[in-house]
């Protein structure tokens, strides 16, 4: 895999391995062709956005041992899918990003204003 790029340009940083997220479990939010989802947005997401996302039909807080998936709790870091972000973006619902730690690709999906707006490692 070449070089990940982040939405800022520089080089894609790692979003979290506790709990190990991304696409590949690798702990980025990188992405490739098989990445129907695009997983690429780092968040640190919020009891109303999990909640957003259980109403939504994506229960990311109930545990799923069958899949090695522990439950989300607000503050864990997260790669969430770009048009995911996106919708809870659009309901007021969304959670705060990581923008070293989300890929280039997001941009695709959603536009970078929005994500700079809800940016926690911008100034």
């Amino acid at each position: 895999m070449d070089e990940a790029k982040n939405i800022l340009g520089g080089q894609l940083k790692s979003c979290s391995t506790n709990p190990m997220t991304g696409f590949f479990r690798d702990g980025c939010c990188n992405t490739d062709e098989n990445d129907s989802g695009s997983h690429t947005v780092c968040t640190r997401v919020t009891a109303e956005f999990l909640e957003f996302s259980k109403q939504r039909g994506n229960d990311l807080s109930t545990p799923r041992p069958e899949y090695g998936f522990l439950g989300l709790k607000p503050g864990d870091q997260w790669c969430l899918c770009a048009s995911r972000w996106k919708e809870a973006y659009e309901a007021g619902a969304a959670p705060h990003v990581i923008l070293q730690s989300t890929h280039e690709r997001a941009g695709d999906i959603v536009p970078i204003a929005a994500l700079k707006k809800l940016a926690l490692d911008l100034n």
